[in-house]
């Protein structure tokens, strides 16, 4: 015991072996390449073929499940035949010397010898007898860069060692004795003879019968393929965090799904230009279970090595959404609440609609269907924008704002103006479809199977949550494609679009059958690109999505026409008049020039039929744009008046200084 704990065997080799990330039904994904691109893929003896296992030891080492170790009638035997020919013979080494050869390299000699059947007893000592045959083909080498049964058979034959055919398991057998001489890709000669000479001592220990040996000698000989690398990223990172001992990760991902959807993001990448990305996450409501992620458009994209799925990117107004069901939540509107569309300064933040266009008078449920700024911004300030990121974040999602150490959340938290990955903007849509119950996501099966039993956190009342989803499912459909009430086999998709500052970021966010939807375009540098809007860029994708994942119509409640209730009949109260924004009254501000050709100064004001005077005298808007554009004629004081259409007045006093 002492001298086992002084000299241990060395398993370091075992330890970097790589587990294989399985789709959802056992499909290979992807595993990762160990010390200098060597595919080490650790044996999964669940998932290898049975009788590929006990013909391996009938050849190998008939006795391995009776010995402890080392085997005495072996070893006799080959004492016995090494002095009748003078020289050491192998025939001695069991399965655990082997192993024990494979983790500590030697040259051939009796000292070798001696070593590994000290170390074949301490392997013994340390695993069970099917521990050291999953180790055994774990290490075992199967030709160039390939070692471990898993690797050696995905190579030659394109799948998992789950089910064999006779040659198959033969080829399986004697590669590891010679695998740089019996390759079957390389060395097609020596690989057919060393199969069949394995086939033939399956037939003499009764394992095989004589005329299936010869159809599997006729079989023809491999050569090689590549290995998967389906969901490159997500399956990449859960192969790098399991655990040393697991040889298989069983994700959520749904293998042909993703193949799909791959391809989607590669034609719509292609599409909007060299520099262009793509990027696609799925979750299944039900049971929060990843069934697609797609971290890029392919790693020959530039930064396609990026999992855009985790990368904080601006949703635009996605978050919209949100910012009307807490509202709906707290008694602060309604669906049908009236809110003003107008200019409006609140305090240094004077926020402007898409297409610079103010309506007027809108209800929540058409400001949401068209993306209006001005009243979700106007929403996101009764409410405080403070109350609507600690919403957000008590559901486990991560809001990141410029210098958010330094100052309070603002009224741009409506609008983008935070980092958010898709993967917390899908939890949020996840939330919506679940009544509004938020939980996290779930990236393999085990994490999946408890996620309907988890209480998950109250994002917003269920009531608010459908009453959102109804208004989505309303929102205009994107060129060319019909509405989905006039669709007969399409789903009846809730959706919003967001587009960040600069055309930097265009995502599309779904909630359709059970399933809930991200997508995002743009460039993974963050690079502004000239006027693709997340309508124009991702929209078109995330109809794709919905369209590959087959989802089933939705018998949505259409959304009736109705009155929002008398306190709520407009978000705020109306006034006596006409409302300065600006300039306040009592400002003092410096310009560049003065005069016919100066830049001058936009006035803005709430209210209806306005008409602007300085001194008494009338300023005439703009044709072009329908603004009121004052420039001073000299430095000094002025008296501002706005008059509404029902002859209501406001006023301020103002100094003009010249910078």
């Amino acid at each position: 015991m002492a001298l086992d704990a002084a000299f241990p065997p060395n398993l370091t080799l075992a330890e970097r072996a790589s587990p294989v990330a399985l789709d959802r039904n056992g499909a290979w994904l992807r595993a990762l390449p160990v010390e200098r691109g060597r595919w080490r893929i650790r044996a999964d003896l669940e998932r290898t073929d049975p009788v590929f296992l006990q013909r391996l030891v009938a050849v190998e080492d008939a006795r391995f499940y009776l010995h402890p170790g080392v085997d005495p009638v072996s070893l006799v035997r080959a004492a016995g035949a090494a002095l009748l020919t003078g020289h050491i013979r192998s025939g001695a080494s069991t399965l655990t010397m082997q192993t024990a050869r494979l983790l500590e390299p030697r040259r051939r000699t009796l000292t070798a010898k001696l070593i590994e059947m000290l170390r074949a007893f301490q392997l013994e000592a340390r695993f069970s007898k099917r521990q050291l045959l999953a180790l055994y083909l774990t290490l075992a080498p199967y030709g160039g860069n390939l070692e471990g049964v898993r690797a050696a058979s995905l190579a030659y034959f394109g799948h998992e060692p789950e089910s064999l055919t006779d040659g198959e398991q033969a080829l399986l057998i004697a590669l590891p004795q010679a695998p740089e001489a019996r390759r079957p890709d390389r060395r097609a000669n020596a690989a057919r003879v060393a199969r069949a000479a394995a086939l033939d001592k399956l037939v003499r220990h009764g394992d095989l019968a004589p005329a299936l040996a010869e159809e599997a000698k006729a079989e023809p000989l491999p050569g090689r393929v590549g290995f998967p690398a389906l969901a490159w990223h997500l399956a990449g990172a859960l192969a790098r965090s399991a655990p040393l001992a697991q040889a298989s990760v069983l994700t959520t991902i749904d293998a042909p799904l993703q193949r799909r959807l791959e391809a989607l993001a590669i034609q719509t990448a292609t599409r909007q230009g060299p520099g262009a990305d793509a990027a696609i996450i799925v979750v299944q409501i039900k049971d929060r279970a990843v069934l697609a992620s797609v971290g890029s458009a392919g790693l020959d994209r530039p930064g396609g090595w990026m999992d855009m799925t985790r990368a904080l990117r601006s949703p635009g107004s996605a978050l919209k959404p949100f910012i009307y069901g807490f509202a709906f939540d707290d008694g602060i509107a309604a669906p049908d609440t009236v809110i003003k569309d107008e200019s409006r300064r609140f305090a240094d933040y004077q926020p402007e609609n898409f297409d610079r266009v103010f309506h007027g008078e809108v209800t929540a449920r058409e400001a949401l269907n068209y993306s209006l700024n001005m009243p979700a911004v106007a929403t996101l300030d009764r409410m405080g924008p403070g109350v609507f990121l600690s919403r957000i974040e008590s559901s486990g999602v991560k809001l990141v704002r410029p210098r958010a150490g330094a100052i309070d959340p603002g009224l741009s938290l409506a609008l983008g103006g935070e980092g958010i990955s898709l993967r917390d903007l899908v939890l949020l849509y996840a939330a919506l479809g679940d009544d509004g119950t938020a939980k996290p996501l779930a990236y393999t099966l085990d994490q999946a199977r408890g996620r309907p039993r988890q209480a998950g956190t109250r994002l917003m009342r269920p009531e608010s949550a459908r009453q959102i989803l109804d208004i989505l499912r309303e929102t205009p459909s994107p060129v060319g494609r019909a509405p989905a009430a006039l669709t007969q086999f399409g789903p009846r998709m809730a959706f919003k679009t967001g587009t960040s500052y600069g055309f930097r970021d265009a995502v599309a966010a779904g909630v359709v059958g059970d399933e809930a939807i991200v997508v995002w375009t743009g460039r993974a540098d963050g690079g502004a690109r000239g006027g693709l809007t997340g309508r124009d860029a991702s929209l078109p994708l995330l109809f794709d999505v919905a369209d590959a994942l087959g989802a089933p119509i939705s018998a949505a409640q259409p959304i009736l026409p109705k009155s929002a209730p008398a306190s709520l009949k407009t978000l705020a109260q109306t006034t006596d008049g006409p409302r300065l924004i600006f300039p306040p009254d009592g400002a003092s501000i410096q310009v560049e020039g003065i005069g016919p050709t100066a830049r001058g100064l936009v006035l803005a004001a709430a209210g209806e039929g306005m008409t602007w005077y300085v001194d008494g005298a009338p300023l005439s808007p703009d044709a072009a744009t329908g603004r009121t554009v004052w420039k001073p004629a000299a430095p000094g004081f002025y008296r501002l008046q706005v008059v509404d259409g029902a002859g209501r007045k406001a006023s301020a006093r103002v100094r003009i200084k010249l910078g």
